[in-house]
């Protein structure tokens, strides 16, 4: 029996991988290999410290005992600290020389940093797979009419191939967000307790040449081309800001999408994926709920909401650094990224299993198509002599009664309506040569194909994801 909270993020919608990610061992584990790296560069720099003390610290960089850490913490109420006894415990030759001239936020931030960039990439990579998907459903599509709407009222005919290249786009704006917050972070480094790196110039005798070496080999060693060119005791939290910012613009394209397929669905028009044995409902047994699109909302909206939290950080750091940072961010940064890698889970699970039924569409087409078809019909009246303002107003008149009669539950007697107009000018089987869908879609199937044909290079190789996946 489990007796304890588990969020919801943990034990039911992330990822093994960005669980693993932000697992308590990846932390830890990333501390010590900054203690690590740290410690090496200070060796090859010339400060006291041996190869095999550096030995020591590499030999022991998994083997954690968070016992021994809970009770230090416990003691002297510092995680890092507790971390650095803890070390020192199982690389003894080494401990005198751990953390030397760091500051706390030399580990707790540097892994941040290191931790969200490998997130980021792995969000791309999902991202990617409902782009793949979104595309591959585009292209299938891409000519078959469907009933568009604004303001959820019917209006012209788009495709459902053009439709979800309205989704595929703001999908493609997200990984522009997500490539800029990748490709701008940057590392810490080694700065000291208010930036100065005032430590480091005692340790290095005042040669600043070999502190800026020092982070380069440190920010090198996890894969960051340079640090922040300044900071105060931490990194800039403005970055989160853009983080979560990125994970929230994924978070209201995911929300678009799927109240769309939403409403769709409702229509009959659009299904997301319904497996055999799925029950819908447990009183109403023939029910085929959206419960993946609804579910993507649903964790859509928390990270909409998470994403403030940075912000708000942001905006009260205090000088050089205020610690009522620690505790929001060590809850709204994973939580977000964990909701992210759940919506983006479930929009690839949407999105390799959507099911068109093409005879609901086709039949919703049919019924609304006399309308569509009502200004092509004035041209041609017009082009037999018609007066253009009295045409207008005959379709109009018509088209008011016409839908009068189909609230009553009546099919569409438009065009019997027009064909006894005598100023109309037009026969009934005339108008309905004019009444092929096809002839309203406009450039449906081309605009399909360039966008498409566009990102086939960004593409290449992705997969997009399972429609069975537990979740």
């Amino acid at each position: 029996m489990k007796n304890k909270y588990e969020s919801p993020l943990s034990s039911r919608y992330a990822s093994d991988y960005m669980l693993n990610l932000f697992s308590s061992d990846t932390r830890y584990q990333t501390w010590r290999k900054l203690w690590v790296a740290l410690a090496k560069a200070e060796m090859k720099l010339g400060l006291p410290i041996t190869e095999s003390q550096v030995a020591a610290l590499e030999a022991h960089t998994t083997d954690i005992d968070y016992d021994v850490v809970a009770a230090r913490e416990k003691q002297v109420r510092h995680d890092v600290m507790a971390h650095i006894y803890a070390y020192g415990q199982v690389a003894p030759e080494a401990a005198g020389i751990i953390h030397l001239g760091a500051t706390s936020c030399y580990v707790t931030d540097n892994a941040d940093l290191y931790i969200y960039r490998e997130a980021l990439r792995y969000l791309r990579a999902e991202l990617l797979g409902v782009i793949k998907n979104l595309s591959d459903f585009a292209d299938k599509y891409k000519a078959l009419p469907t009933l568009g709407y604004t303001h959820y009222q019917p209006a012209q005919l788009v495709t459902v191939g053009k439709r979800a290249t309205l989704w595929m786009q703001d999908f493609l704006t997200d990984l522009d967000e997500i490539d800029f917050a990748i490709k701008n972070i940057k590392f810490l480094g080694c700065r000291g307790t208010t930036g100065t790196e005032a430590s480091f110039m005692d340790l290095f005798e005042g040669n600043g040449e070999k502190i800026d070496e020092m982070n380069r080999m440190i920010a090198a060693d996890f894969g960051f081309d340079g640090c922040f060119d300044v900071s105060g005791q931490t990194y800039p939290r403005k970055v989160d800001s853009r983080v979560l910012n990125a994970l929230s613009s994924v978070a209201q394209s995911c929300y678009r999408m799927a109240n769309d397929i939403r409403l769709l669905q409702h229509d009959r028009q659009l299904e997301e994926p319904f497996e055999k044995d799925q029950i819908g409902s447990s009183a109403m047994a023939y029910k085929r709920n959206p419960m993946r699109c609804e579910r993507i909302c649903s964790l859509s909206r928390y990270l909409m909401a998470d994403a403030l939290n940075a912000p708000m950080t942001a905006s009260v750091q205090w000088m050089e650094r205020t610690l009522d940072d620690s505790a929001n961010r060590r809850i709204s940064l994973p939580e977000g990224f964990l909701c992210a890698d759940a919506i983006l889970r479930l929009a690839q699970n949407v999105t390799n299993g959507m099911v068109v039924n093409e005879k609901i569409v086709e039949r919703t087409v049919w019924e609304y198509l006399p309308f569509i078809a009502t200004e092509n019909l004035m041209m041609e009246a017009v082009k037999r002599g018609g007066d253009r303002q009295k045409v207008h107003e005959i379709i109009r008149r018509c088209s008011m009664e016409a839908t009068a009669k189909m609230k009553n539950g009546e099919s569409c007697d438009l065009l019997a309506r027009l064909s006894a107009e005598p100023e109309f000018g037009l026969t009934e089987a005339e108008m309905q040569q004019l009444l092929d869908p096809t002839l309203y879609i406009g450039r449906c199937p081309e605009q399909v194909s360039a966008l498409v044909g566009k990102i086939q290079p960004l593409l290449a190789g992705i997969d997009g994801g399972s429609n069975d996946i537990n979740i």
